[in-house]
């Protein structure tokens, strides 16, 4: 077995907070929209499992990260996958809030699932993968979706926005989930937030909101200043990415200059 693929990302496109669970945790409401920003995965046959990586470090052991649990997942429902080393090249940021990992498992489970005819039925694969976690089943289609629940309750949207450019921009800064929280206040929202987005992509700087911004800005202003800046730039809509730290923009044309201006930290154009 030798195997090459690409392993996309997404954003978040609003997120409303909208109350806190018996468990834990809240439910949320938010759109998943995937990004053609890549990692690139090789997956080769092997004595023994292994794994190599190569652009950002990742924040556990490499042997305990997503890719290689979601090997061990196959094997722990019952299916026949043999040895395998794992060669990840991460061209998404880590602690990002673009779902670089989860969608590294997803891909390798599908790459392994088509290489070895498996013949996981979609449904499976999705159910199998919300183990690791709730963003993970999105990125089995990579089609765009409403997440309710943790997040990990999905309904298909029609929103459709090819031709828009999308510039990401991410700063050297970590926001730990109890930060991200800290004062946000879990509240029903009273508008619903697909058909919000039905509106013009121009209507949604005052409508389409991120809770956690609320939160993350005053401890982290560099990221308020990032987005103002992309508004200020011409960006059609701009917001934070799921907890951040990422911050996204919205264009109608090429921001071509404007990488130039985060040069501490990472950012990426591309064409949605």
């Amino acid at each position: 077995m030798d195997v090459k693929i690409k392993a996309c990302c997404k954003v978040n496109i609003g997120l409303n907070i909208v109350s806190k669970r018996e468990d834990g945790y809240h439910n949320l409401e938010t759109v998943f929209y995937p990004v053609p920003l890549y990692d690139d995965i090789r997956l080769m046959s092997s004595d023994a499992d292994g794994i190599s990586i190569d652009g950002y470090a990742l924040d556990c052991d490499p042997m305990d990260n997503l890719v290689m649990r979601s090997v061990r997942l196959l094997r722990q429902n019952g299916y026949d996958v043999p040895s395998v080393h794992v060669m990840l090249t991460k061209r998404i940021p880590s602690g990002a809030g673009l779902g670089g990992g989860s969608s590294d498992a997803a891909h390798v489970v599908k790459a392994l699932d088509r290489a070895l005819s498996l013949g996981i039925d979609l449904g499976k694969m999705e159910d199998m993968l919300s183990t690791l976690g709730a963003d993970c089943p999105f990125f089995v289609r990579c089609q765009p979706v409403y997440a309710e629940g943790i997040g990990n309750v999905f309904t298909p949207i029609g929103l459709n926005l090819s031709g828009w450019h999308i510039l990401l921009v991410k700063p050297d800064e970590h926001i730990s989930t109890r930060e991200a929280y800290s004062s946000v206040t879990p509240m029903s929202s009273d508008s619903y937030l697909p058909t919000l987005l039905q509106s013009p992509v121009e209507t949604w700087r005052d409508r389409v909101k991120n809770d956690f911004e609320q939160s993350v800005f005053p401890l982290h202003p560099r990221i308020e200043e990032i987005r103002d800046y992309l508004y200020a730039s011409g960006a059609s809509y701009a917001c934070m990415s799921g907890s951040g730290s990422t911050v996204f923009g919205l264009y109608q044309r090429h921001p071509a200059e404007l990488p130039d201006a985060f040069g501490d930290c990472f950012t990426f154009v591309g064409i949605l």
